[in-house]
């Protein structure tokens, strides 16, 4: 299973926990601070803000905070001053990473960051060789007992660009400026959807076939995930499910 369907899946198992714990609103108000302060905060004309907004929506968050979000980030009410950074990194057996940052002191998320590879036998990249193979695309995950024709049938007039099954569900990819667009196109043809996000995809695919390298990539991902000042990691390893299934 490729990194990015496979980790999609992933952190929907672990989005409750994460939404107790108040992590997942914590980064969307940060992504909706920087969103509003580079391009205004009227999502009609922002359409970095728009994109943000459905995704907060998407994951619950009351129109409250992220309407409190947006003033931070115009400077109607007071708010740090995030940065927003790229890494790009190497996991074990030559998987390609590369992670989104917004943090209010560089320093430390890049120590944090830093440590995180080292001790799972990963290495911190050079700007350029890691970014050039990833793209951005809308992912959305669907319940494998949806019919595949009427995916496709309302998924072609909304920026659909592929569908593929796993054991669980259908990945689809589509343009990522339409993917909340699809998103209520599929809900009003009363498909359920689990989950719809923008991502990067890789062009390339490491397999990997080692029981270790893949637990310490897992532990990177879970790792990186977990951190506050990191807003999205990815990551182009391709695990068969029977491994992922051995490593947990």
């Amino acid at each position: 299973m490729s990194g990015h369907s496979k980790w999609a899946t992933i952190k929907h198992k672990k989005a409750a926990v994460d939404k107790v714990r108040g992590k997942t609103f914590a980064k969307l108000s940060r992504l909706l601070e920087v969103a509003a302060r580079e391009g205004g905060g009227d999502p009609a004309t922002n359409a970095s803000l728009r994109t943000v907004v459905a995704k907060a929506k998407a994951a619950s968050m009351t129109n409250d905070a992220i309407d409190r979000a947006i003033k931070r980030g115009t400077g109607e009410t007071d708010g740090e001053a995030y940065e927003a950074v790229t890494y790009e990194a190497y996991g074990p057996g030559g998987v390609a990473m590369l992670i989104e940052i917004l943090t209010d002191n560089r320093n430390r998320t890049a120590a944090d960051v830093r440590m995180i590879f080292s001790k799972q036998g990963g290495s911190m990249a050079a700007p350029g060789s890691v970014a050039w193979q990833f793209s951005r695309k809308g992912v959305l995950l669907v319940p494998k007992s949806t019919s595949e024709d009427v995916l496709m049938t309302v998924g072609l007039e909304h920026g659909l660009e592929d569908v593929s099954p796993d054991d669980e569900m259908w990945h689809m990819t589509a343009d990522p400026s339409q993917v909340f667009d699809l998103k209520a196109a599929l809900e009003s043809a009363g498909v359920d959807v689990i989950s719809a996000s923008t991502t990067m995809l890789s062009s390339n695919s490491v397999v990997v076939t080692d029981a270790a390298e893949a637990r310490a990539i897992l532990r990177i991902m879970g790792e990186l995930d977990d951190n506050d000042d990191v807003q999205d990691v990815f990551a182009n390893f391709d695990i068969a499910e029977s491994l992922m299934q051995e490593v947990g």
